[in-house]
């Protein structure tokens, strides 16, 4: 059929229908500078099946590559691995045109759907872990994926042609006209990836083993991963890659790198943190050095993902952190990267808390501090500067040294 957007044959008899957002730079609180992708995808078999669906404001985009395919009224089925609204957002108008025979979610994406969108009670068909439905020909598993990284979420298998439906996980924000992993850029996708799991993933290791332990096991060898964000994985050393990378991130594996994340206000904090960083170096680190208010919260969190120790500097504002510092240091506890060290340091008046604030902030989560903050008053003449960098040394050399 003739529509302005079409769909993107994945594998035989699947189909992507999603929608690209070249121009969203922010996924709460997340910088995305370039743009996303909400991935949906058609399964033609006896039963048609719709996977996801896309953001409210793409509703015409997802229709209208749908309609390319099959006329939309055909759908049988449609799968909710997901309930975060992203991927539901027009779910309800979806529902209103298609009328399908029946919407499946986990027992938790029931009970969302029905607080995001208050349909009726039986509105929803709940699939539980291992489950099958049958499509025809084919048919789906269901893989319960709790926290991976909503409670509701689950994955979908289609062992007749190997592909995983596998919503955020391994997604990335990227939007692209180049539809699979292998088309873009390696050195780009490693990029975005990195940032989404550290942004989005990070805090559900023990959740995201399991879930890496259940693909793995699969009977059916998956062929392609196909999640709700970004390119479609299908060629096997990329998805061979993608995997490893995820057991790497989620055993904590990391190098020695340290990054010092801070905020000035008449540069006396900057001075310091060069010369800290000067130290670390020289000691035999990798340094990751970035001001605040010119490094965006999300960035710095993914430098955090291999990183062995975060040294945070602040000035103190009546009588507190720095309000980047604190923004930054609260993203971090809801993220829990809880494999670092830490250390704090920063130019004071006549005051001079933050230094001992930012400390607590990162013992509350769980970062063992490595050593005593790093307080200068005022302008850091050159023997405080020359203090610094050898504040910069010690640290390194407990890291370097430790395996």
């Amino acid at each position: 059929m003739q529509s302005p957007f079409q769909a993107t044959k994945i594998a035989e008899d699947v189909y992507w229908v999603g929608a690209i957002d070249w121009s969203g730079r922010d996924f709460h609180g997340y910088h995305t500078p370039r743009g996303s992708t909400y991935n949906a995808y058609l399964i033609i078999d006896e039963k048609i099946t719709l996977i996801d669906t896309v953001k409210a404001p793409f509703r015409d985009e997802l229709m209208q590559r749908i309609r390319s395919v099959i006329d939309p009224e055909k759908i049988d089925y449609i799968i909710s691995n997901h309930s975060e609204m992203d991927h539901t957002g027009c779910l309800g108008d979806v529902i209103e045109i298609t009328k399908p025979q029946k919407v499946f979610a986990s027992a938790n994406g029931k009970r969302a759907l029905l607080a995001h969108f208050h349909f009726p009670d039986g509105q929803i068909s709940v699939v539980k872990d291992g489950e099958s439905i049958s499509l025809g020909k084919m048919s789906l598993n269901f893989i319960e994926t709790k926290l991976v990284h909503w409670p509701d979420s689950m994955f979908s298998f289609l062992p007749e042609r190997n592909v995983l439906f596998s919503q955020d996980g391994f997604g990335m924000h990227m939007a692209t006209s180049k539809l699979f992993v292998d088309e873009l850029d390696p050195s780009v996708v490693d990029s975005e990836q990195a940032k989404y799991y550290a942004n989005i993933l990070m805090p559900f290791g023990a959740q995201i083993k399991k879930a890496l332990d259940r693909v793995t096991q699969l009977k059916s060898p998956v062929k392609i991963i196909a999640s709700d964000h970004g390119a479609v994985w299908r060629k096997e050393s990329d998805i061979k890659r993608i995997i490893g990378k995820y057991q790497d991130w989620n055993n904590r594996k990391t190098i020695d790198k340290a990054v010092i994340v801070y905020d000035t206000m008449w540069e006396s904090t900057d001075k310091m943190a060069r010369a800290i960083s000067d130290g670390l170096i020289s000691g035999g680190m990798r340094v990751e050095l970035m001001r605040l208010r010119r490094s965006h919260r999300s960035d710095v969190v993914t430098e955090l993902l291999d990183a062995k120790v975060v040294i945070a500097g602040s000035p103190t504002l009546n009588n507190n952190i720095f309000p980047t510092l604190s923004d930054i240091l609260c993203y971090m506890k809801g993220l829990r990267p809880n494999h670092l060290k830490g250390a704090a340091f920063g130019s004071y008046g006549w005051s001079g808390q933050a230094t001992k604030q930012i400390q607590e902030a990162l013992s509350a989560m769980q970062i063992e501090i490595i050593a005593e903050p790093m307080r200068i008053i005022y302008v850091p003449d050159r023997k405080a500067l020359l203090e610094c960098r050898t504040f910069g040394e010690s640290i390194a050399q407990k890291l370097v040294t430790a395996d």
